[in-house]
C-alpha cells in the first residue's frame, strides 16, 4: 500500500506548486489568485528515493455551512482522513497569520504525523518568515521554495523519518510498451474519458453519480470546476480513467487568466483521452459552443459519445429519443452516426446506456479493417461513383490501406493527390462508415502520390 501525504494549508501558500513539483509534471493549475484549487487532486510523487501518493488540497478556509468554500473544507477534510501524513504549508515570506494559527490546531487534532513547510523561503525575508513558524508548535519548520526547487534534501529526509522502510521483493514485474502487450491484455488496460461541454453542463455531477460519492464540486454557479481532475472507475468489471474538466465557453467570452488556463487544462484532458462524451444540456442543445467542441473531438481524433445531460426536465420523453438520432446526423456530419445518450446525472437516469456507448464507441475507434475487405469496398466504391476529372484529365484511384487504428486511419494512393476533391474524400469516408461499421469515430484518409517508374526516363534535349 502506498504511503499517502495530504498538502494542506491556507489558500495561496504554494501547495499547488509543490504538488507540481513532486509529481515532475504540470498537473494542477497554479495562478497568484488565492483559492485556484479546488477539488481534491491525488498524483505520484517521487522525492529523490522516496516514492508516494501526495494530494493537493483546496486551501484551509472558512466558510458559511453549505457554501462552496465550505464544501471545498469538506474535500480537505476527507484528503486528510485518507493521508498517513500531512504537509502543513505555510508563506515563509508573509509570516504567520491567525488563519495559520488556527489551521495550525486543526492539523494537530486530525491526529497525524505533520511535517511544517515553509514555502517561498528563499532570501532574508523569507527566512525571518520561517523562523516565525516555531510559534505553531509544529516542530522545526522545513524551509523550501517549491517555485525554484530548493530545499527538497531537507524535505526529503523529513518525509523519510515518517514513512516505513521499504519491503523488498524477490520479485518485480515490469510493464513493458505497449506494443508487447496482447490483444486481451490492451482490453483490460482502462479507457481514458475524458468529460467535455459548456459550464454547468453537469460534467462532475454525473463522475459523482458514477463514483457513488461526492468526490467532485458541484454549484449551481457555472465555473465550479477548474482544474481537470482524473478518477478511477470501475464499472461492470471494466475500468476507466475519467477526466472532469472545466466548461468550455467560447474564446471571445474567456477573459480571466485563471479561465484561460482550466481551458488550456480541459484541452489537454481531451488530447490525452481515447474516448471523449460531450455533455449538452438537453434543454438547450446543439448550440454553436456545442458544435465547436465536437468539431475539436473530431479534429484531435478521438471516439465521441454524445449525452443530452438533465433529461429529468424534458417532457414527452419518448418523441425526443428519435428525434436526437436525427439531429446529430443533421447539425454534426462529420461524426456521423455518432452515438447519443439521453442521461441524467443527477438522477442516473441513462448512465447504464453511456457507459455501454462509450465501449462500443472505444472498440470502433481501435478497429482495423482486413487489406482484402478493404480493396473489394473500394473497387466497388470507385465504380459506383468515380472521381471527378480536373482539368479535363482523369484521376486515377489505385489502392487504398489501413496504416493504423485510434482512430482508423488509411492511405489512398493515387496519381494526383492535390487534385482529388474533398467532396469525393467525404463520399469515400461515410461509404466507408456504413460498409465496416464505424459510426461516429474520426476517419482519417491520407492521399499519396504513387512513385511513377519512368520518371527517370525523361525525354533528352534534341
Amino acid at each position: 500500500m502506498s504511503f499517502t501525504i495530504a498538502i494542506i494549508g491556507r489558500p495561496n501558500v504554494g501547495k499547488s506548486t509543490l504538488f507540481n513539483r513532486l509529481v515532475g509534471q504540470k498537473l494542477a493549475l497554479v495562478d497568484d489568485e488565492p483559492g485556484v484549487t479546488r477539488d481534491r487532486r491525488e498524483g505520484q510523487a517521487q522525492l529523490y528515493d522516496l516514492e508516494f501518493t501526495i494530494i493537493d488540497t483546496a486551501g484551509l478556509d472558512e466558510g458559511a455551512k453549505g457554501s462552496l468554500t465550505a464544501r471545498m473544507q469538506e474535500q480537505t477534510e476527507i484528503a486528510i482522513e485518507l493521508a498517513d501524513a500531512l504537509m502543513f504549508v505555510i508563506d515563509a515570506r508573509q509570516g504567520l497569520t491567525p488563519n495559520d494559527r488556527t489551521f495550525a490546531d486543526f492539523a494537530r487534532r486530525a491526529n497525524k504525523p505533520v511535517v511544517l513547510v515553509a514555502n517561498k523561503a528563499e532570501g532574508r525575508h523569507g527566512e525571518i518568515g520561517a523562523m516565525e513558524s516555531y510559534a505553531l508548535g509544529l516542530g522545526d519548520p522545513v524551509q523550501i521554495s517549491a517555485e525554484h526547487g530548493e530545499g527538497l534534501v531537507d524535505l526529503r529526509d523529513a518525509l523519510s523519518a515518517l514513512m516505513p522502510e521499504p519491503v523488498e521483493e524477490d520479485e518485480e514485474e515490469e510493464i513493458e510498451g505497449v506494443e508487447d502487450w496482447t490483444d486481451e491484455e490492451i482490453a483490460q488496460r482502462p479507457i481514458r474519458v475524458a468529460i467535455v461541454g459548456r459550464p454547468n453542463a453537469g460534467k462532475s455531477t454525473l463522475i459523482n453519480h458514477l463514483l457513488g460519492e461526492e468526490r467532485l464540486l458541484t454549484s449551481p454557479e457555472a465555473g465550479t470546476t477548474r482544474d481537470s481532475i482524473a478518477v478511477e472507475i470501475v464499472w461492470k468489471g471494466r475500468q476507466f480513467r475519467v477526466f472532469d474538466t472545466a466548461g468550455l465557453r467560447r474564446r471571445s467570452r474567456i477573459e480571466e487568466k485563471l479561465e484561460k488556463l482550466s481551458v488550456a487544462d480541459a484541452l489537454r484532458a481531451v488530447r490525452f483521452a481515447e474516448v471523449v462524451v460531450m455533455m449538452m444540456d438537453s434543454q438547450n442543445k446543439f448550440e454553436e459552443q456545442d458544435l465547436r467542441i465536437a468539431d475539436l473531438i473530431e479534429r484531435e481524433g478521438r471516439a465521441i459519445v454524445l449525452a443530452a445531460n438533465k433529461w429529468d426536465l424534458m417532457e414527452r420523453k419518448g418523441s425526443l429519443v428519435s428525434a436526437l438520432r436525427t439531429d446529430v446526423d443533421h447539425w454534426l456530419p462529420q461524426v456521423k452516426g455518432a452515438p447519443v445518450v439521453a442521461v441524467s446525472g443527477l438522477m442516473g437516469e441513462g448512465i447504464d446506456r453511456l457507459m455501454t456507448a462509450i465501449q462500443e464507441a472505444y472498440a470502433v475507434w481501435n478497429k482495423r479493417v482486413p487489406t482484402a475487405a478493404l480493396n473489394r469496398w473500394f473497387e466497388e466504391a470507385v465504380q459506383a461513383s468515380p472521381p471527378p476529372a480536373v482539368s479535363g484529365r482523369r484521376l486515377k484511384l489505385n489502392y487504398i490501406t489501413q496504416n493504423k487504428a485510434r482512430p482508423p486511419s488509411f492511405v489512398l494512393f493515387c496519381s494526383r493527390a492535390d487534385a482529388v476533391p474533398q467532396s469525393y474524400l467525404r463520399y469515400l469516408t461515410n461509404s466507408m462508415r456504413e460498409a465496416f461499421d464505424l459510426p461516429g469515430t474520426p476517419i482519417r484518409i491520407t492521399l499519396r502520390e504513387k512513385a511513377n517508374p519512368f520518371a527517370h526516363k525523361r525525354k533528352r534535349p534534341s
